[in-house]
């Protein structure tokens, strides 16, 4: 492989991984970026500027150390590329397929702002890891020392499965469970193929469980087993439960039949994806097809909503905003790949009620314009109604994606001892990870709320070290006991 030298942004073009036509892809749920090459990899990571403050590095919330990676890359020094990425990342080819490297890394980058337009870092992280499975360079994990202490792990999402890999690789005894039939929380379950194949997710859980992590799946902490019980068996514990309330539509009509929660639709169309049989599918309750879908939100979770409807055949699909396009909390790449496969955006708007046909079910929602007035606590400008200027939007379905907040985790827990903050997440001291109740932590979004999974998988870090640092202090105090 030819080595390129680098600061090539200069006479080597931005060039992204090549995408199926959208008229192809609107008819099945694989991936729809092709992978680079090597000489692609190798000539796209050259254009780094290897500038001498890193603003993609900073803006990476794991702090990957991108730079260097790309220069290795470029270069040949795959494998190298490759250890690199993984000592900062726990699953860097599932942040290279679905971060919004436009708003983080790739905003920040320096030739971005230059007018040359950003090196394509998320495509290249997909590259070297891709690369290093099918290399065999991703091995087991294997601890140095076996150390006779062992953590517990409520929930096996991105946060509970980073913090996994690292107190196993410390030589811990860890045990995750979760109530659902497979590890992976929301990456599994939430996340669309077309964006995140499972067996990507399902390598990575393996990989854990070959290197000694103990899975205890289809267990409800909660219900199943007691957060007592599991404190008398652990020496440590981490909640990583993730947040899976649905917030509601305060409409009318919010009820009405064909109103759906977002992830109840988006679980059904992955457990299907994955050859399980769904009732609700079968019947049409949680199937687009020939269906007018309404999808309200602007965030992620409703450009996952609008392009699994488009893929089901929906018949016509449309997303309602209250905000503009520029104010849209989802990628903006999302929402460029969900218009090319044929979904309408109303931006402006929001419902006012969900109107219903005579004889039940969801017939339209009806719709008002909004302006955006002066910013409100958050410093976004806030959306205002206009008055007289409601409309109907034609749904025999509307699924409800306006974010999602945590469960009563002490009353499910029956734990009141375990406090929560103003919102409901789990309250920690966050110099520490640890929640209120001695050698319990928490992490992901059941403390910051509903975020991205690079950030569940920075706090599932965070805490795995702070649980590392308890769990010495204790032996530590033990030993000084027995002599």
């Amino acid at each position: 492989m030819a080595q390129q030298r680098m600061l090539s942004f200069v006479s080597v073009e931005q060039e992204t991984p090549d995408k199926r036509e959208a008229a192809e892809r609107r008819g099945d749920f694989h991936e729809i970026y092709a992978d680079y090459i090597a000489a692609k990899a190798n000539e796209q990571s050259s254009r780094c500027s290897q500038c001498g403050v890193p603003f993609c590095q900073t803006h990476c919330p794991l702090g990957n150390n991108i730079p260097d990676w790309l220069m290795l890359t470029a270069t040949g020094r795959l494998e190298e590329a490759y250890e690199l990425s993984a000592a900062t990342s726990n699953m860097p080819e599932v942040c290279g397929r679905i971060c919004p490297q436009d708003r983080l890394c790739e905003g920040g980058c320096v030739i971005e702002q230059s007018g040359h337009g950003a090196v394509t870092i998320g495509a290249v992280e997909k590259y070297i890891t891709d690369t290093a499975w099918e290399k065999g360079w991703v091995q087991p994990i294997k601890p140095h020392r076996e150390i006779n202490q062992s953590i517990g792990i409520i929930g096996a999402g991105p946060a509970g499965l980073s913090a996994a890999d690292q107190l196993r690789s410390a030589g811990y005894k860890v045990t995750v469970y979760d109530r659902h039939d497979r590890a992976g929380g929301l990456l599994i379950y939430g996340i669309p193929n077309f964006k995140l194949e499972k067996e990507v997710v399902d390598r990575r859980t393996k990989r854990l469980a070959d290197g000694g992590v103990i899975f205890k799946l289809g267990v409800d902490v909660g219900k199943d087993i007691t957060l007592a019980e599991l404190r008398s068996k652990h020496d440590a514990i981490l909640v990583a439960t993730g947040v899976y309330k649905s917030r509601e539509l305060a409409t009318p009509g919010n009820e009405a039949k064909g109103v759906l929660k977002a992830l109840d639709y988006l679980i059904a169309a992955n457990k299907v994806g994955l050859g399980v049989e769904v009732e609700d599918f079968a019947n049409g309750k949680l199937n687009a097809d020939k269906k007018n879908v309404v999808v309200i939100g602007g965030g992620d979770t409703a450009m996952d909503c609008v392009r699994t409807a488009i893929r089901q055949g929906a018949k016509s699909v449309t997303c309602l905003y209250r905000r503009d396009r520029a104010n849209m909390p989802g990628s903006q790449r999302e929402v460029a790949n969900a218009e090319e496969e044929g979904v309408k955006f109303d931006w402006l708007a929001a419902p006012l009620s969900v109107v219903e046909k005579k004889g039940g079910g969801a017939k339209a929602v009806r719709t008002v314009r909004m302006r955006l007035g002066p910013p409100d606590a958050s410093g976004r400008q806030a959306p205002e109604e206009i008055a007289e200027s409601d409309y109907d939007v034609k749904a025999d379905m509307v699924i409800k994606a306006l974010g999602f907040d945590p469960e009563d985790l002490p009353k499910h827990f029956s734990e009141s001892s375990l406090t929560v903050n103003r919102w409901g997440g789990v309250k920690v001291d966050y110099r520490t990870m640890m929640t209120t109740m001695d050698g319990v932590f928490a992490a992901g979004d059941i403390v910051r709320g509903a975020s991205l999974v690079v950030w569940a998988i920075k706090e599932g870090r965070d805490a795995a070290a702070s649980i590392d640092l308890y769990l010495k202090a204790r032996a530590a105090s033990a030993r000084v006991a027995a002599e």
